[in-house]
């Protein structure tokens, strides 16, 4: 593969070569990791000039009608948006049901828009391993909002938090008590909670729970100085209310621009990212060291078998790898 042509074509804003590099980042075959290295290499200074928006929430709060509700306003206003959409892949098979431009039909006709749904894997909290590194080729190929939506179960929200600029937590009133419903943990990485579904009888019930998560935010310490989580109500369905969620999003990056958080969180990010590659390559090498894998089966099986503890095999196959 002609590293060099994909990367202009990417460039150039080409959805095949965009496509096909996305593809090759994900490719875990030695050769194309080595290829995928020298593209990000070159496309690195072309990235960066996007809104990263992390979206989560409870099952049937209509995520993917929000989100192609979001994305159509925002191309009307003339911007270039990217969804990657992390799938939750099986456990037993590792397929994964790979509907999302099923579910956003209108968006995924947008010339300007462009969605990708990527099979979970193993990763942890079920965020494509390579996420970040196709926010990077989206932004080299001319999106300014990259929208990222996960699959709202666990750890997923947390590891989505730590990769965009903002993260957007959709709710739905009329469920129950609302407050029960979501983890505090979640609550502390929002950096805004929208209510859907607030349409027809459905209105003072959405305004109700936006009351109760208002009066619940004031207990949380929040994640910066600067700003303060607002609630919002919206119908995506009716396309009511979405584009004050946008002007939120805009005072949110002049505000945290204005006292140099933006930057800040990036670079953090940008450390953050280096070491949960270290971490995974380090694991990877660990596995596949021709000392190490003879003894993995025998090792994992009196654990198992519970004659050896499991601190004790670590330092064993610890001490396999050192030899070398």
């Amino acid at each position: 593969m002609n590293i060099e042509q994909l990367a202009t074509g990417i460039c150039n804003g080409q959805l095949r070569a965009l496509a096909k590099g996305i593809t090759l980042i994900e490719s875990r075959k030695p050769e194309h990791i080595q290829q995928s290295a020298t593209l990000l290499d070159k496309l690195l200074p072309h990235s960066g000039n996007s809104l990263r928006i992390g979206i989560s929430g409870v099952p049937g709060a209509g995520k993917s009608t929000f989100i192609e509700a979001f994305g159509i306003h925002l191309t009307k206003q003339g911007h270039k948006v990217a969804v990657l959409a992390v799938d939750p892949s099986s456990q037993i098979s590792g397929g994964s049901i790979l509907g999302d431009k099923t579910r956003m039909e209108d968006l995924a006709r947008d010339p300007n828009a462009f969605i990708r749904p990527s099979p979970a894997g193993s990763s942890l909290g079920g965020v494509a391993r390579k996420t970040r590194e196709t926010m990077l080729l989206c932004e080299a190929a001319g999106y300014d909002v990259i929208i990222i939506e996960t699959v709202g179960v666990g750890q997923s929200e947390i590891t989505v938090a730590s990769m965009v600029d903002f993260f957007l937590l959709l709710q739905l009133a009329g469920a129950g008590d609302e407050l029960q419903g979501i983890k505090k943990g979640v609550m502390e990485i929002a950096d805004a909670i929208v209510i859907n579904k607030a349409d027809g009888d459905n209105v003072s019930r959405a305004n109700l729970a936006k009351q109760q998560y208002a009066n619940a935010l004031h207990i949380l310490r929040p994640r910066s100085a600067n700003w303060i989580v607002p609630v919002h109500t919206c119908s995506a369905l009716h396309n009511e209310g979405i584009e004050n969620i946008w002007a939120m999003l805009q005072e949110y990056r002049a505000t945290m621009n204005q006292h140099h958080e933006f930057d800040a969180k990036r670079r953090q990010q940008a450390k953050e990212w280096m070491w949960a590659l270290l971490r995974q390559d380090l694991q990877d090498m660990f596995i596949h060291d021709k000392n190490v894998q003879p003894l993995l089966p025998q090792v994992e099986q009196a654990v198992l078998d519970g004659t050896t503890t499991p601190s004790a095999a670590s330092r064993r196959l610890l001490e396999r790898f050192r030899r070398h």
